[in-house]
């Protein structure tokens, strides 16, 4: 099995602010976030790149469901939602980017300005408002 960051925020061998965690994906806030609330959707069995994942559908239903909680929970006027494969790829673990957005709020295309958290519980605050909105009947 391949030790990547993202398998151990998997495994629980590395702590991560988690949004949702279920057989097929786990969603972790981004440590770097382009905008507070961006999301990493990652599958939970691991996988390099989209050619390698073989739940294509399960994946993305989470993925929606991810976008749609984002929204919802940070009340965003929408997301990005984005996959590098291979290049540009941080960690070799395939993964989705989930951003919320607002109308004028300076992305522009993808050169992605990063933020921080101001402290952890800053972090879990947007982590429990994704999190509360990813498991509503809604999401």
């Amino acid at each position: 099995m391949s030790t990547d960051l993202f398998c151990e925020i998997i495994a629980g061998e590395r702590p991560a602010f988690t949004v949702f965690s279920d057989e097929v994906a786990v969603g972790f806030l981004d440590t770097r976030p382009v905008f507070k609330g961006h999301v990493l959707l990652v599958p939970r069995r691991h996988v390099e790149t989209l050619a390698d994942l073989t739940e294509v559908g399960p994946f993305f239903e989470r993925v929606q469901a991810g976008a749609r909680a984002v929204e919802d929970g940070l009340q965003a006027a929408g997301t990005f939602v984005a996959m590098n494969n291979r290049i540009s790829q941080s960690v070799p673990h395939l993964h989705v980017h989930i951003v919320p957005r607002q109308k004028k709020d300076g992305l522009r295309g993808f050169f992605w300005p990063r933020t921080k958290y101001s402290d952890d519980a800053e972090a879990e605050s947007y982590a429990e408002l994704i999190r509360k909105s990813w498991n509503s009947p809604s999401a």
